[in-house]
């Protein structure tokens, strides 16, 4: 069987990037596949370039399917007293299923970047939750309010 990838050129990608002030560089891009809000599915893709940025601390409340794409995915969990629990490397080809409500975590690529497919499955619509340092609750993210944010950052 020959190799087969994703083409990420062929998709609008939304920058994400931090707020001043925080103790972790925020830098990722993100493109939603697709999506069924009665279903409650939302599938998408999340790429960390090589220059270590994270994804903002969230912890997923839906079920997500992960499926490493290219280069590295890499976890790093905190646990409720705020240490940082082992981190976890997934490479290209590794694939994970997330279930309930999950740790809160950062994630990121490897040295050289990496993107990462995400199926998400909720019942309600609620994709994760976006965290202040403290692991305080600042946002439930939602299929709505993701797609919101996609289409007015990228124009589609």
């Amino acid at each position: 069987m020959g190799q087969s990838h994703f083409d990420a050129s062929r998709h609008k990608w939304r920058e994400v990037t931090g707020e001043p002030g925080l103790s972790y560089f925020v830098h990722h891009d993100y493109t939603i596949l697709g999506y069924d809000l009665e279903a409650g599915t939302l599938d998408m893709v999340v790429r960390w370039g090589r220059d270590g940025g994270h994804c903002p601390l969230h912890r997923h409340v839906a079920t997500t399917t992960v499926l490493v794409l290219e280069g590295e995915q890499h976890l790093c969990s905190l646990n409720a007293d705020g240490s940082r629990a082992e981190p976890i490397v997934r490479k290209a080809g590794d694939y994970a299923l997330s279930v309930g409500r999950a740790l809160p975590h950062f994630e990121s690529g490897g040295a050289d970047g990496g993107m990462a497919f995400l199926g998400c499955h909720s019942t309600d619509r609620r994709l994760y939750e976006l965290l202040d340092e403290d692991q305080n609750l600042l946002i439930d993210v939602t299929m709505e309010l993701l797609i919101e944010d996609w289409k007015a950052n990228t124009g589609s």
